[in-house]
C-alpha cells in the first residue's frame, strides 16, 4: 500500500525522490519524507498529511546524490511526523523505508530496548533500522541480512547508510521491490510508475531475495546470500500514460479510456476462422481443457465481482461448473484442492496479498492456476502456470474502472474459448464474436450520456444510503455499482439480488432509500420490472439502470439511466459504465477525493 522510491547516481537526488512519490500518490497515503545522504552525513525529511507539506520543510535543492523517499498507509501508529518514514537508527547513520508489517515487532522492540535502545516512533518498521545498525556485518548488504534473518512478517525494504553513500540495499518478502536501470544511475520502487519517468528497463525482485543498488549496476543474491539470476523486462506504459492528460481525475480519464482499453484486450485474440478466442498464454492445450471438471475464481474486491460475472459466462458458453470466491477467506477454510478443477486467480496489480496467498496455498497443494492481471511482470504473473494480461493501461485512480471492465472481457473471451472448445456451436460463437467487437463503440455510446447521469446523481448526492438490486448476470454489476459509490462518495450502499428484496431488505425502503435497480434486457427481464414494482410500492424512489427500451421501465422508475443494446451475456458489462459516472458524479457533487478516497489504497500488499 505504501510507495518506495529510492535513487543512486548523479542527479540531485531529493527531485527524483519527489518526482517518484507524486507518482506513487494513487496508492494512498497518510505521511511522507525523504532520507538523503550527502558528504557521508544522512539528512531527513518527513511529515504528516500530503506531500506539499514535506516539500515546504525542504530547503532550496538539498544536496545528496543517494537517498530514499517513501509515503506511508498507517498500520502500525496514527499518522504523525514521529511515525512517517524513513526511520533512523538512534546515530543517524541508517535509514529504513519499509512497506510490509513485521509481525515481531513487539519483541523485537523489547529486546532492543532492553538494550537501551530510544525508539522514536510507535511503528513496528523502526526495529529494521536499529536492528541494522547494531549488526555485525562488514558490508551493508550483510548487516541487512542479518537483520531480516530476525524479522517475521511481509517486508518491501530499501536501505542506506553513511557507510556506504553511493550504496542502496532492497530487500522483498511478500511487498513489491523493483529496481530500475539508468545509464549511471538506479533506481529502487514499490511500483513502476514512480521509475518511468526516467526508465524502462525494470527488475522485479522475488520473495527472499536482496539486492545491492550502486550507480553502475546492481547485484541479487537470496537471504542465504546465494547468487540470483535477474533478467530485465521492458515496462510497456510511458510516464505520459501516468498523466492525469487534462482531466481533473484520474478516475474520469480512466473512464473515458475504456474503449481503447478495451479494444486493447481484444486485439489479436478474436479467431474468426474458428469463432473462437486465441489465448496462448493459458498453457493449456484443448485435450487438457477438456478435462477440466470445476473452475474456481479468486479474487478481491472488484476482481472478485468480475469472477462472480466471469463464473457465470463460463457456465453458461462452457457448461462446466464455476464459481468465485473472496481470495482472502478461501485460504483459510483449508480448502480443497482438486485435480481436474481450474483455479484462477484475478487482480489488477498482479501482487494483492490475499490473492497471491491463494495462489500459492493452491499450488503449495498441487492445483493448476490461471492469472488475470493487468501489471506486466507483476508476482502472480510470474507464478501462475499461464493466463492472461488485460493490456488495459495503467490504472491510477484508487477506485478502479477500466480495468474490472476489461476482468470481465478477459472472462467473456475466456468463456468464448472453454465453450468453442466443448459444446458450443460456431453459430454461438461467431455471434459472441460480434458481441466483443462491438464493444468498444458501445462503451462511447453509453458514455455519451455523461450529462444526464450527472444531473441525476447530484439529485441523490445527499441520501445517506441505497440499494443495489439486479438478477444472475446482473447481480455483481450491482455489487461493483455499490461498492463504487461507497468507496468514492462514503455513501452507504448494498447490493442484494433482486430476489432477496422481500428476504429482509425490504424493510428499510421508504421514500429516502433509494434503490438502483440493474435491468438488462434479458429473459429476466419481467422479473425485474416486478422487483421495481415492490419498491416503488412502498414508495422508494428507483434508479433503473438499464439496456431495454420496454416503456414500463420508464414508467415504474424515478429515474432511468439507459445503456445501448448488446450480446445478452455482455449487457450487464455496459450497465457497469451508467454505474461509474453515477458514483463519480455523487462523489464530485459531495466536494471529495475522487482519486484517493478515505482509507484505501490501489495496491492492496499487506493482510
Amino acid at each position: 500500500m505504501c510507495g518506495i522510491v529510492g535513487y543512486t547516481g548523479g542527479r540531485a537526488a531529493a527531485q527524483v525522490l519527489l518526482s517518484g512519490l507524486k507518482r506513487l500518490e494513487y496508492r494512498g497515503y497518510d505521511s511522507s519524507g525523504i532520507a538523503l545522504i550527502s558528504r557521508k552525513r544522512l539528512r531527513c525529511w518527513k511529515s504528516a498529511g500530503k506531500l506539499q507539506e514535506l516539500e515546504n520543510l525542504l530547503p532550496e535543492n538539498p544536496a545528496g546524490h543517494c537517498g530514499i523517499g517513501h509515503t506511508r498507509w498507517a498500520t502500525h501508529g496514527k499518522p504523525s511526523t514521529e511515525n512517517a518514514h524513513p526511520h533512523l537508527d538512534t546515530e543517524a547513520t541508517t535509514a529504513i523505508v519499509h512497506n510490509g508489517i513485521i509481525e515481531n515487532a513487539v519483541m523485537l522492540r523489547e529486546m532492543l530496548q532492553a538494550r537501551g535502545v530510544v525508539l522514536q516512533s510507535e511503528t513496528d518498521s523502526e526495529v529494521l533500522a536499529h536492528l541494522i545498525a547494531a549488526a555485525d556485518g562488514q558490508t551493508l548488504q550483510e548487516r541487512v541480512r542479518q537483520c531480516l534473518m530476525q524479522v517475521r512478517g511481509a517486508w518491501g525494504v530499501v536501505v542506506s547508510s553513511t557507510t556506504e553513500p553511493d550504496t542502496l540495499i532492497a530487500a522483498r518478502n511478500g511487498s513489491p521491490v523493483i529496481i530500475g536501470i539508468g545509464d549511471g544511475e538506479m533506481f529502487v520502487a514499490s511500483d513502476a510508475s514512480a521509475l518511468v519517468r526516467y526508465t524502462r528497463q525494470v527488475v522485479h525482485l522475488d520473495d527472499g531475495e536482496v539486492a545491492v543498488v550502486r550507480p553502475d549496476g546492481f547485484e541479487v543474491t537470496a537471504l542465504d546470500a546465494k547468487p540470483m539470476t535477474k533478467t530485465a523486462i521492458t515496462i510497456e506504459a510511458g510516464h505520459e500514460d501516468y498523466d492525469r492528460g487534462g482531466y481533473k481525475h484520474f478516475m474520469r480519464k480512466e473512464i473515458d479510456e475504456q474503449p481503447e482499453a478495451v479494444a486493447r484486450t481484444l486485439s489479436g485474440r478474436l479467431d474468426e476462422r474458428f469463432n473462437t478466442a486465441h489465448l496462448g498464454g493459458l498453457n493449456l492445450s484443448a485435450r487438457e481443457l477438456l478435462d477440466i471438471r470445476r473452475i474456481k475464481i479468486l479474487g478481491c474486491g472488484s476482481a472478485y465481482y468480475a469472477g462472480i460475472s466471469g463464473a457465470g459466462m463460463i457456465e453458461t458458453l462452457a457448461r462446466i461448473p464455476a464459481s468465485a470466491e473472496p481470495a482472502a477467506e478461501f485460504r483459510y477454510r483449508n480448502p480443497v484442492i482438486e485435480s481436474d478443477t481450474l483455479y484462477i486467480v484475478v487482480s489488477q496489480s498482479g501482487e494483492t496479498f490475499d490473492t497471491l496467498a491463494a495462489l500459492r496455498e493452491v499450488r503449495r497443494k498441487g492445483g493448476r492456476v490461471l492469472g488475470i492481471v493487468n501489471a506486466v511482470g507483476s508476482t502472480i504473473a510470474r507464478e501462475v502456470d499461464g493466463g492472461v494480461y488485460m493490456h488495459a493501461g495503467p490504472e491510477i485512480s484508487v477506485a478502479s474502472t477500466k480495468v474490472y471492465t476489461c476482468m470481465n472481457v478477459v472472462f467473456a473471451l475466456l468463456a468464448l474459448h472453454l465453450g468453442r472448445v466443448r459444446d458450443m456451436s460456431p453459430q454461438h460463437g461467431r455471434k459472441m464474436i460480434e458481441g466483443l467487437q462491438a464493444l468498444p463503440e458501445l462503451i462511447e455510446q453509453a458514455l455519451a450520456d455523461d450529462d444526464h447521469i450527472a444531473s441525476v446523481a447530484r439529485h441523490y448526492a445527499t441520501c445517506e444510503s441505497a440499494f443495489f438490486i439486479g438478477r444472475a448476470a446482473a447481480w455483481p454489476a450491482a455489487l461493483e455499482g455499490a461498492q463504487k459509490l461507497k468507496e468514492i462518495s462514503y455513501l452507504h450502499a448494498e447490493a442484494y439480488p433482486s430476489s432477496e428484496l422481500k428476504h429482509g431488505p425490504l424493510a428499510l425502503v421508504d421514500e429516502n432509500m433509494p434503490t438502483v435497480a440493474i435491468v438488462p434486457d434479458d429473459d429476466l427481464l419481467e422479473k425485474s420490472l416486478a422487483s421495481i414494482e415492490e419498491v416503488a410500492a412502498r414508495s422508494g424512489p428507483v434508479i433503473a439502470v438499464t439496456n431495454s427500451d420496454d416503456q414500463r421501465v420508464i414508467k415504474l422508475a424515478s429515474h432511468v439511466l439507459q445503456a445501448p443494446a448488446a450480446h445478452f451475456l455482455l449487457g450487464p458489462l455496459l450497465l457497469g459504465i451508467p454505474l461509474q459516472l453515477f458514483a463519480y458524479h455523487c462523489a464530485i457533487a459531495r466536494g471529495l477525493d475522487v482519486d484517493q478516497p478515505r482509507n484505501l489504497a490501489k495496491s492492496v500488499t499487506v493482510e
